[in-house]
């Protein structure tokens, strides 16, 4: 089997890079390396995800799934000072990245460990889900994300979900409407969907 960004390890080389990037006018300095998703720079759904993000008004920690080395979770935790960010993914070296560049932006109010989708994750309910979910890892993964979410989100919390239209749009917001009460799409932007599901 070939390795995937979602897959557990990472054998292949390690080839550490570093870079910078200004995400919700914050100034974010990045490593990355080989075996993850989006090496080069902040992709572009991630970054629609990041700016158009507006944070519940309920009360609860922010929960990012899919973290990768960390751009969504960090920006928001950044932004948001005050609330508590979980960040899982299911990689490895990911993890890893994350957690290093945590340290190198010197935000502490987040939590960084392993999860395959939500199967691990600490604490019961959140405030806001975010995800950047996984396409390539099948219909199935992206779903059991999207039903796990709504088990982990306070009354009133919201998960935001970023996907392209060529990679399932309309069929994800037919599935959170099977779960949420609320599901609207916030912004679309070069075949990019925003969809934010309110529980």
């Amino acid at each position: 089997m070939s390795e995937h960004y979602y897959s557990r390890t990472q054998k292949v080389e390690s080839d550490p890079k570093f870079w910078d990037f200004i995400l919700r006018k914050h100034s974010f300095r990045f490593k990355t390396d080989n075996g993850v998703f989006s090496k080069r720079e902040v992709d572009f759904g991630s970054r629609l995800l990041i700016e158009s993000f507006v944070m519940p008004d309920v009360e609860g920690h922010v929960l990012d799934v899919g973290c990768g080395y960390g751009p969504i979770g960090l920006s928001i935790a950044k932004e948001f000072s005050n609330r508590y960010v979980h960040m899982v993914d299911v990689n490895e070296r990911a993890i890893e990245l994350a957690k290093e560049n945590a340290a190198i932006n010197h935000i502490t109010n987040v939590e960084i460990y392993k999860s395959d989708r939500l199967l691990n994750v600490k604490g019961a309910q959140f405030a806001a889900i975010l995800t950047n979910p996984p396409i390539r890892a099948g219909k199935q993964t992206v779903h059991d994300i999207f039903e796990q979410s709504y088990e982990h989100l306070v009354s009133n919390g919201e998960l935001w979900v970023v996907i392209q239209k060529k990679q399932g749009a309309p069929s994800a917001i037919d599935k959170l409407k099977t779960l949420f009460s609320d599901v609207e799409t916030v912004d679309k932007s070069k075949g990019y969907f925003i969809l934010k599901a309110k529980k």
